[in-house]
């Protein structure tokens, strides 16, 4: 059932192509400041509110897109690449799948409770922008540890 929305395992690679050089210019923006890579243009916003300005909503803005297409482009790209099927694409892995998403959904609210009781002011805020991309990473890492395990283990007993 769950291979019903399952994308070719083609579409892994691009996904890869597009995560790959979103997390490193993401990281760089992050270290740098997104203000060191401008990229301003008009943009339609169903809302806009600035911190000393007016309430907007459907209107044309003027605005640094750097933000929103690195982020765009890493959430494209996980997402190709947790949709993407594998190239032995069977009931197994579709369990390991299934665990591997209930565990990154699971490790991603833990994390999201820890920082709500520990965590505030400004710092809260961006781990709340982090939360965006953590359960494509945890499933991400968690989905191809248990894949390369598992595949090390079923390759070892053949030679026992």
């Amino acid at each position: 059932m769950l291979h019903q929305f399952l994308l070719p395992n083609k579409y892994k690679k691009w996904g890869w192509f597009l995560l790959i050089p979103s997390t490193i210019v993401g990281i760089i923006l992050i270290t740098n400041g997104i203000e060191n890579l401008p990229l301003n243009t008009k943009v339609f916003a169903i809302y806009n509110d600035e911190i000393f300005g007016k309430s907007e909503f459907f209107s044309v803005i003027k605005t640094n897109i750097t933000g929103t297409l690195v982020g765009s482009l890493f959430i494209i790209g996980g997402l190709l690449i947790v949709f993407s099927k594998e190239k032995n694409e069977d009931e197994f892995i579709a369990n390991l799948r299934q665990s591997s998403l209930l565990w990154a959904v699971l490790v991603n609210y833990i994390l999201l409770l820890f920082s709500f009781v520990f965590i505030y002011g400004i710092a809260f805020m961006n781990i709340m922008l982090f939360n965006m991309f953590t359960v494509l990473i945890i499933f991400i890492v968690r989905f191809n540890y248990v894949l390369y395990r598992n595949s090390k283990f079923n390759s070892d007993e053949k030679y026992h």
